[in-house]
């Protein structure tokens, strides 16, 4: 199967309501996002031109548009967690969702954003979402 791997980074802060642990309050990562595609037709020898199953640039488009630009410098808390903390509400890069922000339900919202958006021959195969450099949660 051939592969194309895009790499991103971005920058986030969140907290985790209900964690016991230091996550609980808010804090930031810089993120970096792995996100490889593949073709739905099958290569044998070579690819028609131009050459290549997506352009590199038609990959860097999608994820900035549906997912970079929502997220990069955003506070992202949950519904439950801004309902605790209602003076949080005034901070305007602000992003309240209705699931608490980990990695997991991060690289779940990133693939919902994303798999749609590639065209019937480009499939999303394999995202990994590095929250630090220690720590990586994939899908695919």
């Amino acid at each position: 199967m051939l592969t194309l791997t895009k790499i991103f980074h971005f920058e986030m802060a969140h907290a985790i309501y209900g964690y016991l642990g230091a996550c609980k309050n808010i804090h930031g990562h810089s993120y970096e996002l792995h996100v490889t595609v593949t073709t739905s037709e099958q290569v044998k020898e070579f690819i028609p031109a131009p050459g290549f199953i997506i352009d590199f640039k038609e990959i860097k488009q999608v994820v900035f548009a549906s997912v970079i630009q929502s997220l990069d410098h955003k506070l992202v808390l949950s519904k439950d967690y801004v309902n605790k903390n209602p003076a949080i509400q005034t901070q305007e890069n602000l992003v309240i969702w209705k699931a608490e922000p980990t990695a997991e339900i991060l690289l779940f919202y990133i693939k919902n954003k994303i798999s749609e958006t590639f065209s019937n021959q480009v499939q999303l195969a394999r995202l990994k979402l590095y929250e630090t450099k220690r720590f990586v949660c994939r899908m695919g």
